[in-house]
């Protein structure tokens, strides 16, 4: 992976030969989920770790505050399109610009953005592989301070079946083209998890594929026939349809990216995840492997 190949993923070396080109706009997307009573967790911005140190010449996207639909009851919710477009072109992407998005820890704030410009027909982005801890592991350059883009004028459209709603995900129960996948722990999918989102285990008939298994030690994305293999053995490939869910629409994007770069020809994010689908009593989950 030394190009850009338009599948979602571009490698620290290629970056970093390209730092200079004038099309280019790199984020650093992170976001911390700290330990919470009541749980299971509450957000942190990572604009503090960018500003001490990032990548040559990015800027920070705050996903919590600028990219989620704060009249949602939910985090990180999709804003409305239209909005989604005004805040990308504040931050400098433009029709024409070329995105690279990396992340600290985990790749799923990087792959989240990169979801939700893929969902409005945005294709012209990547996701760092291995993100910023690779990065440095490999002695590559940083910088403290920050950095902005010059503002932007852009649109975009939403792209049909990029996002699933519980009622999608409650037809799916019962729909043998759909495979619906759950991004969490195991534990946490077969409900043993100390923690939980208000009910234990997942969604009646869906199958785990942990966002943590598609990575490599290095924190980069596994090749892409492990990656496969994964999905063949969950029923991924022999169904037309996928829907990727997890806590809250994250690390469900780690999935959905995968997916897609292997060439899956529909897949969904329930964005509302479990936050939302637990809350209805009447929506049928189960508990085991």
């Amino acid at each position: 992976m030394t190009e850009w190949d338009g599948k979602g993923l571009v490698s620290t070396a290629w970056l970093e030969a390209h730092l200079g080109d004038p099309d280019l706009r790199v984020f650093d997307a992170t976001v911390h989920l700290l330990p919470a009573t009541p749980g299971p967790y509450r957000v942190e911005s990572g604009r503090a770790d960018y500003e001490n140190a990032h990548i040559p010449g990015a800027a920070f996207l705050d996903l919590a505050h600028d990219f989620s639909d704060h009249k949602s009851s939910l985090g990180f919710t999709m804003p409305a399109v239209e909005d989604f477009a005004t805040a990308c072109g504040k931050a400098g992407i433009g029709p024409k610009t070329r995105v690279v998005v990396y992340s600290a820890q985990s790749p799923m704030w990087a792959t989240r953005f990169w979801w939700m410009l893929h969902a409005c027909g945005f294709d012209n982005a990547a996701v760092l592989d291995g993100g910023f801890g690779k990065w440095q592991a490999e002695g590559r350059p940083s910088e403290a301070g920050t950095h902005s883009y010059s503002p932007e004028t852009l649109s975009l459209s939403a792209q049909p079946g990029a996002w699933a709603d519980k009622d999608d995900v409650l037809a799916a129960i019962d729909d043998g083209a759909v495979c619906t996948i759950n991004a969490l722990s195991p534990s946490l999918h077969d409900g043993t998890s100390k923690t939980n989102y208000g009910r234990k285990g997942h969604i009646k008939g869906s199958r785990n594929v942990p966002y943590a298994s598609l990575l490599k030690e290095d924190g980069s994305y596994r090749d892409d026939e492990e990656l496969r293999s994964f999905y063949e053995a969950v029923g991924a490939f022999e169904k037309p349809r996928a829907i990727c869910y997890c806590g809250g629409g994250i690390s469900a994007t780690m999935n959905a990216l995968a997916l897609t770069r292997l060439g899956h020809p529909s897949v969904a994010v329930y964005d509302g995840s479990m936050s939302e689908w637990t809350r209805d009593p009447d929506l049928p989950m189960e508990t085991g492997a």
